[in-house]
């Protein structure tokens, strides 16, 4: 029979589990978990726990380690100031500032719980993994108190190791180490020790461990696609959902790169180390000198590696990742989890990049610079069409193909997804639909109820009825999921399978349907060579785009594509131009 746990009750709760008082006031609610005491604040009916760690402090001689569980809290929560991980300053990602900001300690997560439980099982958690193409992003961006008192689930949100701290591969590294401390993905591992936190400490906080579901966004979603296929995940989690993920892994050879053989890699170890010596930052590569430097300036020479060209990060090691790369290790049963999983990509993913690219938009300053930017299309139907190839692309390679691969390790509940909608407002200053639509990103204000798109927001976001729809549509979904393994929307939403390729169109009114793909990349690439919109140029680069990114880079593809059509054209330095021209001329390609 179901009740309704008040704050009191959870009180109550927590004291039951190791926590305070039954009589503690909801501003005190305080768990003693494996990593110390932790004390909630409370905001309406929800209770937050933030800052608290599941992993030492990876640093000194435990960077470039394996994460080690934490057995006290060091400090308390509360004072915990800087916890984002080391990265680029980025405003729109909730670390604003100049240069490389965060802290190399920065290994904790948040819970946030609801404070009013209409029953007395443990809720389903939803373990949040942010996004930021593995080298930023931040898990206090997120909000998820909306989701959680909506939906009655547990939220957790993380941070984890970033660029060069995440991922790297160094003899002096590696050569020095031995168990899982001679893998390369260091970032995967936090994520993995953070589950295994979870297990041992949600129950505390009123969550079922049995019945966790892992979620993310772009890189996000690309590190639930790396538990799905690492071995050392298993039993962490009961679900699955990428958002916009995408597949891509390098080897170790190509992530040392230490005498140049693979020249389209970027921010190698080798590189990094090398411009650090060269300016005499490291007297030499050695192991001594290499753990020495300060976090901070190891950073900020990694994003000083600008330029094209691929950039190794989630790593083939053998150890956390199968030498064969994650789409393989996904098709592989003996790493198949056999648990009910959803991916999807976003109709117009690329547009988050294309409108703010003057090669695409223009940007005029009509009176002053103290307003906004009054931005238009340069070819509205160059735009229209690159934008849906690309997206198209996305999620062939983001979403079918790793679907297929874990239909090949026998999952059985898999279900696949675009995400169309786009009823966002025309100004002035820019005709939204058309420029951003259903961009990169867009979709996780849906989950959150937290509408932030920086600046125009309130354009992308309209309040009405379309937002609210798509709000409880999303939210639902995905916490129905949560609970039951099976998402529930107003149609019916058929699983996926390379035979039928089923796939939700998520989106409002009639555009909520549900559609077969027979997309393959001859037939995406083909339409593009059909096309009267692109220049030889255009051509060459739309075809690279599509099949170097996303997942794994098929040089020989693009040099053999269409009898070797683009063969002679070098796309990182033809890219180059196109933006040197740019910045040239404006002073950057953005604006």
């Amino acid at each position: 029979m179901k009740r309704f746990l008040s704050i009191a009750g959870i009180a109550l709760l927590v004291s039951c589990s190791g926590g305070g008082d039954p009589g503690t006031l909801p501003a005190t609610l305080r768990v003693n978990t494996t990593s110390g005491p932790v004390t909630a604040e409370v905001a309406g009916n929800v209770a937050f726990w933030r800052n608290i760690p599941f992993a030492q402090p990876p640093v000194g001689e435990l960077r470039w380690r394996a994460p080690r569980p934490a057995s006290a809290a060091l400090v308390a929560p509360s004072e915990r100031k800087n916890v984002a991980c080391l990265q680029g300053a980025w405003d729109g990602g909730g670390i604003p500032g100049n240069g490389v900001v965060g802290a190399e300690d920065c290994l904790y997560l948040d819970i946030t719980a609801p404070l009013t439980i209409s029953t007395t099982a443990p809720l389903p958690v939803m373990f949040w993994i942010h996004g930021g193409g593995n080298t930023s992003g931040f898990k206090g961006y997120y909000d998820f108190s909306t989701l959680v008192e909506s939906q009655q689930v547990i939220a957790v949100a993380i941070n984890y190791r970033l660029g060069p701290f995440g991922w790297f591969s160094h003899p002096v590294v590696q050569e020095q180490t031995k168990g899982l401390d001679r893998g390369s993905n260091f970032g995967t591992l936090d994520i993995i020790q953070a589950l295994s936190w979870v297990q041992q400490n949600i129950s505390k906080f009123g969550g079922d461990p049995e019945n966790v579901t892992v979620f993310g966004e772009s890189a996000g979603g690309h590190n639930v696609f790396a538990l799905l296929a690492s071995p050392l995940s298993n039993g962490l989690f009961q679900k699955a959902i990428s958002q916009s993920g995408y597949l891509k892994t390098n080897t170790v050879e190509e992530a040392i790169n230490a005498n140049g053989d693979y020249p389209r890699i970027r921010r190698s170890s080798s590189q990094l180390f090398a411009s650090m010596v060269d300016a005499g930052v490291l007297p030499d590569v050695s192991t001594e000198s290499a753990y020495d430097v300060a976090g901070n300036i190891l950073m900020e020479y990694y994003l000083e590696l600008n330029g094209q060209g691929d950039v190794p990060l989630t790593t083939a090691d053998g150890i956390v990742i199968s030498k064969e790369g994650m789409l393989a290790a996904l098709a592989d049963s003996r790493n198949a989890k056999n648990v009910p999983v959803i991916a999807g990509a976003n109709r117009d993913e690329v547009t988050l990049w294309m409108s703010r690219h003057r090669y695409f938009v223009n940007a005029d300053y009509l009176l002053t610079r103290w307003l906004p930017p009054r931005i238009t299309l340069r070819d509205p139907d160059l735009y229209a069409f690159w934008a849906r190839i690309r997206s198209q692309a996305w999620k062939l390679r983001g979403v079918d193909e790793p679907l297929v691969a874990m239909e090949v390790a026998g999952y059985q509940a898999l279900y696949a997804y675009r995400f169309d909608w786009d009823d966002q407002e025309t100004s002035f200053f820019a005709d939204f639909p058309k420029l951003i639509g259903a961009a990169h990103a867009i979709d996780i204000a849906f989950v959150t109820g937290k509408y932030t798109y920086g600046p125009i927001s309130s354009y992308v976001y309209p309040e009405g009825e379309p937002r609210d729809q798509m709000q409880a549509l999303m939210m639902s979904a995905w916490a129905d999921f949560a609970k039951t393994g099976a998402p529930q929307i107003p149609i019916d939403w058929p699983p996926f399978s390379s035979g039928e390729r089923n796939f939700a169109h998520l989106d409002v009114g009639e555009g909520l349907r549900i559609s077969k793909d027979q997309s393959t990349m001859p037939s995406i690439l083909d339409e593009a060579k059909r096309s009267t919109l692109l220049s030889n140029t255009e051509l060459c680069l739309l075809v690279w785009d599509s099949l170097t990114k996303v997942g794994d880079a098929d040089y020989a593809a693009y040099a053999s594509w269409n009898k070797g059509h683009c063969s002679a054209m070098d796309a990182d330095a033809e890219q180059m131009a196109i933006d040197n021209a740019i910045i040239a001329e404006y002073g950057s390609t953005g604006f």
